[in-house]
């Protein structure tokens, strides 16, 4: 005969508790991945945007060499990617005496980023976006 001490130890956990935890997991799951998913589209988004930035500052320091940022002895903007091929940055306007850059999503980045689509920055400094942010929403 086995004394109620015995029994108390042999018992495992139920069907019933581990379908609980994991429901549990579940739920958590389905709340943290799309908050996830956003944190790596604004990463990729500080991608191009760095992108843009360094572009800016190349065809600033020709202005300031060249008085044109257009000039031929400029290394200016063919077109390059972003540091992990993201975004894709040309120059769709420039000048002697103003610019217009965009920031173009490539692969993931182009289908997942709806809210903020294409980046321009101007030689004013003009930031904008081709997608329709919500309110409060940050795209730069």
């Amino acid at each position: 005969m086995k004394t109620t001490a015995t029994r108390a130890a042999m018992r495992g956990i139920t069907l019933i508790e581990l379908m609980i935890v994991v429901t549990i997991i579940a739920i958590l799951a389905a709340i943290a991945y799309p908050s996830y998913e956003e944190q790596v589209r604004k990463t990729r988004r500080a991608e191009g945007k760095a992108a843009l930035n360094e572009v800016a500052s190349r065809l600033e320091r020709c202005f300031t060499r060249f008085n044109a940022y257009n000039a031929a002895g400029c290394n200016g903007v063919d077109q390059m990617t972003s540091e992990n091929d993201w975004y894709r940055v040309s120059a769709s306007a420039i000048s002697a005496s103003a610019y217009t850059l965009q920031a173009v999503p490539q692969r993931g980045q182009a289908t997942s980023d709806t809210k903020c689509g294409t980046l321009t920055l101007t030689h004013v400094g003009v930031r904008a976006q081709s997608g329709t942010p919500p309110s409060g929403y940050q795209c730069w």
